[in-house]
């Protein structure tokens, strides 16, 4: 008889390897791969559930919200590979994240699995030896209160997808989702760009002037004060009207100049006014939590938080960092002795105070079961000595966290900030300028590091190093420039200011913020334009929509009063269907989803998706796009037998948006010039030497092409013809395309030659996906639109020779590496229709937006590719054939061993 082994379950497969380095041979150590099951989709249903109170949602609102969960057909090979380890095991170890997902993962295994052995909860906040030792002796009873806050989530998900999504696809367009934090974030994007949209700049002068003593170093100073009132000097001077506020005054362009020129022939007396010092002080920034880690990651690494939340993965699962989700900046004492012995060994023992820092989370719901994010162990490898072990961007991402965490137990950086007032009569008037500087004495943690900051407009430059001065001092004047600003609307969120705005309304989980960010994205809500997240006219339609007819469930209070909710059902401090019942149902604090929606009454699709631009232009987004409205007068209508005139019918011209246009790009002014543009003519090209038609260049809504123009009893009748058309190619314009190109353009698809094997015609053309060959029902990819043009028939037979998919020739990969450890395969970096995706022939797993095809190296595909098998194939269309209903039992509540 085999000897039986111990069975421990993560949720990752390089986690799992890791681990049993540590556990030895007595353990076998296998991956769930993330959830084994979720709830089915309605469709899906078994026939007789799907006409009763599951069949909406796969949620049973009328007997407990009771969730019907299926194992997806994609995991049932993880599932059985369970089930026969188990069968070989005397003891199950359930050793999942320590959040609310992992503490569902674990409930959903012993749901699925039944094991008939003892059951122990492993849970753990680093991989090393140590914590793995510890956590496998030191084990604890499922929390159930976490699991229903999971559940509670995912239940509260279904509902609000399912409710709202449909009423945007009716009133907005298809393909659209609603979804409780991301419609919040949305609407946090789109209230900035109504903002900027609203704004008013305001114009204003100022005078930089260089000041010499008689000993010493100029230096620079800037105009504050002409005749004793302070002129203003940036954007805190003035509202989002353009309009002053406080006792500041505006100094213009004439005054500006007049004082430049009476300081350079006046050659006036000046003198320093004042000399005023104060004390320095900044303190270290507090040990990272999920959010400051997205943060500053993107604003010094360039990394889009989900990039963040992947590098910082392989760097947990592979032992160097502890767990990456985490609302707490606490440190435990082993991590606390070991920065500040690290820091003392580094930076000298008077870089470190006498008692270590304490550091508390602010968020409002904060969960302080886990550490911060800090490097693993006793004592923390240092960056250097990790070199070569590490990929290129979690070497980067492991500095940050190391030096973040070291620097957070060294002392403040102090010393001393002086300011300047110098003051000076010219042209009648009477001017004074200042400067400041600040000069470090005591670096203290600034010798580890020094934490980023979003860009702040109108902050002055950096500062000035001032030489020795006195009051009353004499200073010579020179250089003075008068310089004209105008005040800068606010900023657009980037992904680093949305994620700290979210994080100070409480709204999201440090686990949701990087698929939040990449929600938006992909539904096509924001697009990134370098590091600002710019939103797409159909936000303000979705956003305009959700205001309108479900105001409570976009109210930032609201949505962070649910994330409230979840934590006391975490806690055990609520009950998870009291709460799902109010929420869907109502109660006296406010109506109910379900009343909501059926109660929205006529929702005005026209008003939803039109936004007045100016006077008689009106902005609407329509199923293909925006584009602008205006009124135009219609032709008289004359009676052919009376020959009375009537009264014309209003007509209406749509003008395009040019693609590249941002919302607050399109003032009054803007969508005037749009309108009074000249219509772009369609250009003649000539004849088409074999027909005589004439044919012509347009633009239109799908993009430019060539038509031919029929001749009248061609076009008319019942045996009309049609035009043919082509697109044009995207290198193509067509201001400049000739009738050589348009003739050929319309003779596609082009054959190439017959295959001399089957006889069938190869046929090169284009298509929605781009330029490909096709040979009967087989087809091949071309590399390029010109090779539609170009290709004959070897190469197109070239082509044919090579597999369809997965092992085409190195040439047509971006990057090639070694075999993947799983499947044996060599991986490369491929360019889709979608953009650049890491494959191994098997799986493929699209390189997230914003990440750097060129950083990508080996190490950062594999992961790649390892977190798309976590996540498993897209599920079939086909139903489960026996979905599993979850357990009706009730969790009891549990006491940590």
């Amino acid at each position: 008889m085999p000897a039986t082994k111990k069975l421990v379950i993560v949720e990752s497969p390089a986690k799992a390897k890791t681990i049993a380095k540590y556990l030895g041979p007595d353990y076998e150590v296998q991956a769930s791969v993330g959830h084994i099951r979720d709830l089915i989709e309605p469709k899906n249903l078994p026939a007789e559930l799907k006409k009763g109170s599951m069949g909406k949602f796969s949620v049973d609102v009328d007997n407990g919200f009771e969730p019907y969960y299926v194992v997806s057909d994609q995991k049932k090979k993880t599932v059985a590979d369970l089930k026969r380890a188990l069968k070989d095991a005397d003891e199950l170890f359930l050793a999942t994240d320590e959040d609310r997902e992992g503490e569902a993962i674990a409930w959903h295994l012993l749901e699925v699995l039944k094991p008939k052995v003892p059951v122990r909860r492993m849970v753990f906040h680093e991989i090393t030896k140590d914590a793995i030792t510890k956590a496998r002796d030191n084990t604890r009873e499922l929390d159930t209160a976490l699991v229903d806050a999971q559940e509670t989530r995912r239940i509260l998900d279904r509902l609000y997808g399912y409710e709202v999504s449909p009423v945007l696809w009716r009133k907005v367009g298809p393909g659209l989702s609603a979804g409780r934090v991301q419609s919040a974030a949305t609407r946090l994007v789109v209230d900035r760009e109504r903002e900027r949209l609203a704004f008013v700049s305001a114009s204003y002068w100022d005078v930089i002037a260089r000041f010499a003593p008689a000993e010493g170093n100029a230096f620079t100073a800037r105009l504050r004060r002409v005749d004793g009132k302070r002129i203003a000097t940036g954007t805190r001077d003035f509202d989002d009207k353009g309009r002053l506020k406080g006792d500041s005054v505006v100094l213009d362009e004439a005054g500006a100049r007049a004082l430049v020129t009476a300081i350079e022939t006046e050659s006036p007396d000046t003198r320093v006014v004042s000399v005023d010092s104060k004390p320095y002080r900044s303190k270290p920034a507090a040990p990272f939590t999920t959010s400051t880690l997205q943060q500053e990651a993107a604003r010094k690494l360039r990394f889009s938080a989900k990039q963040t939340m992947s590098v910082a993965q392989s760097l947990y699962e592979n032992g160097h960092i502890t767990y990456m989700r985490t609302d707490s900046p606490s440190l435990s004492q082993q991590a606390t002795n070991a920065a500040r012995t690290q820091a003392r060994a580094l930076y000298g023992a008077d870089t470190v105070p006498d008692a270590p820092r304490v550091y508390t989370g602010k968020s409002k719901n904060a969960q302080e079961a886990h550490e911060a994010i800090r490097p693993s162990g006793e004592v923390f490898p240092t960056p250097d000595s990790l070199r070569g072990k590490l990929t290129s961007t979690e070497q980067r991402l492991y500095d940050l966290i190391w030096k973040r965490t070291v620097a957070s137990q060294m002392i403040d950086a102090t010393g001393s900030t002086a300011t300047v007032v110098v003051g000076l009569t010219a042209g009648g008037r009477v001017a004074e300028f200042s400067a400041s500087g600040t000069v470090i004495t005591v670096r203290g943690f600034l010798a580890a590091y020094e934490e980023g900051r979003d860009d702040e407009p109108d902050a002055d430059d950096g500062d000035e190093r001032l030489p020795q001065l006195a009051k009353g001092q004499a200073l010579t004047p020179s250089d003075a420039v008068a310089n004209g600003h105008d005040t800068s609307p606010p900023a657009r969120y980037t992904e680093a200011s949305l994620v700290k705005k979210l994080e100070e309304l409480g709204i999201g989980r440090p686990s949701t913020y990087a698929s939040i960010l990449s929600t938006i994205v992909d539904r096509n809500y924001v697009v990134p334009r370098g590091t600002a997240l710019v939103p797409n006219w159909i936000a303000f339609s979705v956003v305009r929509l959700l205001e309108e007819f479900f105001t409570e469930l976009v109210a930032y209070d609201f949505t962070a009063e649910m994330e409230n909710d979840l934590d006391r059902i975490a806690d055990g401090d609520a009950e998870r269907l009291d709460w799902l019942r109010a929420f869907y149902f109502g109660d006296t604090g406010h109506p109910g989803l379900r009343s909501v929606v059926d109660n929205l009454g006529e929702i005005d699709a026209k008003s939803i998706n039109s936004v007045p631009v100016g006077e008689g232009i009106t902005l609407r987004i329509g199923r293909y796009g925006p584009y602008l409205e205006v009124a135009e007068p219609g032709e008289p209508l004359v009676d052919p037998e009376t020959g009375a005139v009537a009264e014309p019918e209003p007509g209406v011209r749509r003008i395009n948006l040019p693609p590249d246009l941002a919302p607050d790009e399109l003032t009054p002014a803007k969508a005037r010039e749009l309108v009074d543009a000249p219509p772009q003519e369609d250009r003649v090209l000539g004849q088409h030497p074999d027909t005589g038609r004439t044919i012509i260049a347009k633009d239109g809504r799908f993009g430019p092409y060539v038509t031919e123009i029929l001749p009248e009893d061609e076009a008319k009748g019942k045996n009309a013809q049609k035009p043919r058309t082509a697109s044009l190619f995207k290198s193509m314009s067509p201001d400049s395309v000739d009738l050589d190109t348009a003739v050929q353009l319309l003779a596609l698809p082009r054959t190439v030659g017959d295959d001399p094997e089957s006889s069938e015609p190869i046929t090169a053309q284009n298509g929605r996906y781009g330029p490909y060959l096709k040979k009967g029902a087989d087809t091949r990819t071309l590399p390029d639109e010109d090779s539609i043009f170009s290709v004959d028939l070897p190469a197109a037979l070239e082509l044919f020779a090579q597999p369809k998919y997965g092992a085409r020739k190195a040439s047509s990969a971006l990057k090639d590496f070694d075999a993947d450890p799983v499947s044996g395969k060599p991986i490369r970096i491929k360019d889709g229709r979608f953009g650049a995706y890491v494959t191994d022939g098997e799986t493929n797993a699209t390189i997230p937006r914003g990440e750097d095809v060129e950083a990508v190296d080996f190490e950062r595909a594999k992961q790649l590719l390892a977190d798309k098998r976590a996540k498993g194939p897209a599920p079939k269309k086909t139903p489960s054939r026996a979905p599993a209903k979850r357990a009706t039992t009730t969790k009891r509540a549990t006491k940590k061993a």
